[in-house]
C-alpha cells in the first residue's frame, strides 16, 4: 500500500510540475457514511433503519493546474486525509420483545489517504471573486480503521451487565479485511475569494472496500464543506508564442512584408530612409521625406529655407519669422539737410554736414585760423590781469565769429612763463582766462558757450630762459568746439 501511494503522489507532483502549479490548504467537517447491499432478510426494515452517519473530517492539499490562457479550466488534484465510517445504535423494548439486551452500539469507524483528480471550470464574478465546479475520479488508500461495539444487557430484572470489545481492520483477503485501495467519484462546487476557497463536496465509493464475514457490499459516501486558503500566487500566464518570420516584432498575420524586416509605420515592410513611406512606394527612397509628398522632401521654391507647405508666399523669398514672405519696406526717415544724415540723429538737421561731424558742417579752416589770430593779439598790462585796449579789435573779430555761428562753442585757456611761484603764476593765468571770458559775454555771447581755465606756466610753447620765449609762453588760447 505505502509503495503504490508513494508513486501515485510523486506522479501528480511531477504532472503538476510541468505547469503552473498553484496549491491550497483546505480542510473542515463532513458526514461519513457506508451504503451495505447483501440479502440478508428484514435488513430493509430490521437492520438497516439503526445505522446512521458519522460525523468526521477532512485535511489536505488541493493543486490548481490552469489547461488554457484564461485559467477558466483547470485540472485539480488533490490530497487528503479523510475519516469515513459510519454508527449503529439500537435500543431495545424489553416489554414488547423478550431480550435481555437493552442497547448495542457500534461504531465503525476508518480513515483513507485520498487523491482526487478533478476537472474544474471557473466563472469569474469580479475582480478577484470566482464560482467554480469539478468533478472527477479519486483514488483512495486505507490508513487505518477499527469496529467498536457496546452492549448493555439485563440478565435479571435486578442486574445489569455492561461491555465493551474493539476490534483493529487489517488489509487482506479473508473474512472482516480491508482492501487496500477505493475507487470513487467526487464533486466539488464553492466560490474563490482571492485567497480563500470556500466549498462544499460529495463523494461516492464505486468499489467494495470490506470484505464482511456474510455476503454484501460496502461502498463509502461523505458530503462535506472545506475552508482553505492559496499558499501562493498564480503564475503570471505566458503570452502565446507568435510567428514572425522576419524577426522585425510583428506577427506575420498584421506584416504586409512578412518576409522582409521593416517597422510599425511602414506595416512591417522596409523603409531605407526612415521616413514612414515604405520603399515599396517611396518615390525618394533614399532620400527623407513626407507621406503627402510619396516619400520625397517637401520642395522650397523660393529657396528661402521654408519649404513650401508653410511657406504663405512660396514664389518670394522671405524668413521663418515673416512665415516665408518678405519683410515689408521700411519707410524712409526724414533728413531735411539732405546730408545723408537722417533728422533724428543729425545734430544739425538744417545745415548739411558729415556723418563724420553728426551731420554738422565741419569747420572751415579760414575761421580757425581768424581765431587763433586773433587769440596771438590779446595782450593785458603789464603785470596785470585787465585786458589791453589794444586787444578790443581782435576780441570783436572774435565775437563776431561766434554770432554767425551759433552752434559753436570756445575754450580760453590762459598761460604765464615760469617766472614766480606756480600758484601764483595758475592764479594769474586764471584770472587772464576769465578777463577775456567776460569782455565776450558783455558782448552778447552766451555764458554757457564760454569756458576760462589758467594753466599757468604748464604747456610752454617757447623757452622761458630767453625774454622773447617769456613773451610767447604769456599767452592765451583760444579753441573752438562744437556744441
Amino acid at each position: 500500500m505505502k509503495r503504490s501511494f508513494t508513486l501515485l503522489l510523486l506522479l501528480v507532483i511531477v504532472v503538476a510540475g510541468q505547469a503552473q502549479l498553484r496549491v491550497a490548504v483546505l480542510g473542515g467537517p463532513h458526514s461519513a457514511s457506508v451504503k451495505e447491499t447483501n440479502s440478508i432478510s428484514g435488513w430493509e426494515t430490521n437492520t438497516k433503519p439503526f445505522y446512521t452517519s458519522r460525523s468526521g473530517f477532512n485535511i489536505g492539499f488541493l493543486g490548481n493546474v490552469p489547461l488554457n490562457n484564461s485559467g477558466s479550466l483547470a485540472l485539480q488534484p488533490g490530497v487528503f486525509y479523510q475519516s469515513k465510517g459510519r454508527k449503529y445504535t439500537r435500543a431495545f423494548d424489553t416489554s414488547v420483545t423478550h431480550t435481555d439486551t437493552l442497547t448495542y452500539r457500534s461504531n465503525f469507524f476508518v480513515n483513507y489517504i485520498e487523491i482526487p483528480f478533478n476537472l474544474a471550470y471557473k466563472l469569474p464574478l469580479g475582480k478577484k471573486a470566482k464560482f467554480f465546479l469539478s468533478a472527477g475520479p479519486y483514488v483512495g488508500f486505507y490508513f487505518n480503521g477499527k469496529n467498536s461495539s457496546e452492549v448493555l444487557v439485563a440478565p435479571t430484572d435486578s442486574t445489569l451487565s455492561f461491555s465493551k470489545s474493539e476490534e483493529t481492520f487489517e488489509v487482506g483477503k479473508g473474512s472482516r479485511k480491508m482492501k487496500t485501495v477505493d475507487f470513487g467519484i467526487n464533486g466539488r462546487v464553492g466560490f474563490e475569494l482571492g485567497g480563500v476557497i470556500l466549498s462544499g463536496f460529495y463523494s461516492q465509493g464505486l468499489t467494495n472496500f470490506f470484505q464482511a464475514d456474510y455476503d454484501a457490499t460496502y461502498k463509502h459516501q461523505v458530503i462535506g464543506a472545506s475552508l482553505g486558503f492559496w499558499l501562493n500566487k498564480p503564475a503570471a500566464t505566458a503570452p502565446p508564442k507568435v510567428k514572425d518570420r522576419d524577426k522585425d516584432g510583428i506577427p506575420d498575420d498584421q506584416d504586409a512584408c512578412p518576409t522582409l524586416p521593416g517597422s510599425v509605420l511602414t506595416k512591417g515592410c522596409p523603409d531605407k530612409d526612415g521616413d514612414g513611406v515604405a520603399d515599396q512606394v517611396d518615390k525618394c527612397p533614399d532620400v527623407a521625406g513626407v507621406a503627402a509628398y510619396q516619400g520625397c522632401p517637401v520642395p522650397d521654391t523660393d529657396k528661402d529655407g521654408v519649404n513650401d507647405l508653410e511657406d504663405k508666399c512660396p514664389n518670394e523669398a522671405g524668413p521663418a519669422s515673416n512665415q516665408g514672405c518678405p519683410l515689408p519696406k521700411p519707410k524712409p526717415e526724414p533728413d531735411t539737410d539732405g546730408d545723408g544724415v537722417i533728422d533724428k540723429e543729425d545734430q544739425c538737421p538744417t545745415e548739411a554736414g558729415t556723418k563724420a561731424n553728426n551731420g554738422c558742417p565741419v569747420l572751415r579752416k579760414e575761421v580757425i585760423e581768424q581765431v587763433n589770430f586773433a587769440a596771438r593779439n590779446i595782450l593785458f598790462q603789464t603785470g596785470s590781469v585787465t585786458v589791453d585796449a589794444s586787444s578790443y579789435a581782435a576780441l570783436n573779430e572774435i565775437v563776431s565769429i561766434l554770432q554767425k555761428n551759433p552752434k559753436l562753442r570756445l575754450n580760453i585757456n590762459g598761460y604765464t612763463d615760469n617766472v614766480g611761484a606756480i600758484t601764483s603764476n595758475k592764479e594769474i593765468s586764471q584770472k587772464r582766462a576769465d578777463a577775456v571770458k567776460k569782455y565776450l559775454n558783455e558782448k552778447g555771447i552766451a555764458i554757457n558757450r564760454l569756458t576760462a581755465k589758467g594753466h599757468g606756466p604748464a604747456n610752454p610753447i617757447a623757452d622761458n630762459n630767453t625774454v622773447a620765449g617769456r613773451v610767447k609762453n604769456r599767452r592765451v588760447e583760444l579753441k573752438l568746439q562744437e556744441l
